[in-house]
């Protein structure tokens, strides 16, 4: 129950995410709730195929698509309330890839896949949406930027399993997991902390 509630919990926030992205791109209702959708059912859809779940998990479960439609239309609605963009954009975005994260990782587990391979499903369930969000709205995608945003998945993946020797309560190690997420993308944000970028000027 706790991972379907993480799971719905992360959906709502990807659909915003896309629809507010969609909304800056001044795209008709249409075309928000086409990105609304792709972000948030991307990376799982992905996810799903790599393990070879058919159907993959969203097409089994209407709720999924509902609360895509219900999470585009409360954007749409309120945008003068939740566009702040740039900020509100970021928050729904974080909170998305902390909780996908987890979602990944515990799929991985229930396919009996090795921890390394876990981290990667819940890295790549996090950020996959987003990439195709962001080419489909004609920018580069936050991943290929010098931003830390995979990086902070990995470290909630690798917090996941460390964590995962000293508690049997995987609620709180979905929670403790996510927040290091958070933490970690809102502390690189805050001090413009990044990669660094393995371009070089020449002269």
């Amino acid at each position: 129950m706790f991972f379907q509630i993480v799971d719905i919990l992360g959906t709502i926030a990807f659909a915003i995410s896309g629809a507010l992205v969609a909304m800056n791109k001044r795209m008709d209702p249409f075309g928000v709730l086409i990105i609304a959708f792709v972000t948030a059912v991307g990376g799982g859809t992905l996810r799903d195929v790599m393990i070879g779940i058919e159907p993959v998990s969203w097409m089994k479960n209407m709720t999924f698509v509902y609360v895509i439609i219900g999470s585009a239309t409360f954007a749409v609605l309120f945008r003068k309330h939740i566009s702040y963009l740039r900020k509100s954009l970021f928050l729904f975005d974080t909170i998305g890839i902390a909780l996908y994260t987890v979602v990944g990782i515990e799929t991985g587990i229930n396919a009996h896949l090795h921890p390394l391979i876990c981290i990667a499903l819940g890295t790549m369930t996090a950020c996959f949406g987003g990439v195709l969000r962001d080419i489909l709205c004609n920018e580069i995608p936050v991943i290929f930027r010098k931003e830390i945003y995979a990086t902070a998945c990995i470290l909630g993946g690798l917090i996941y399993f460390l964590l995962r020797k000293f508690l049997d309560d995987e609620n709180y190690l979905f929670v403790i997991a996510g927040l290091v997420v958070i933490i970690v993308r809102l502390i690189a944000v805050q001090f413009k902390i990044s990669l660094p970028s393995l371009y070089k000027k020449e002269g």
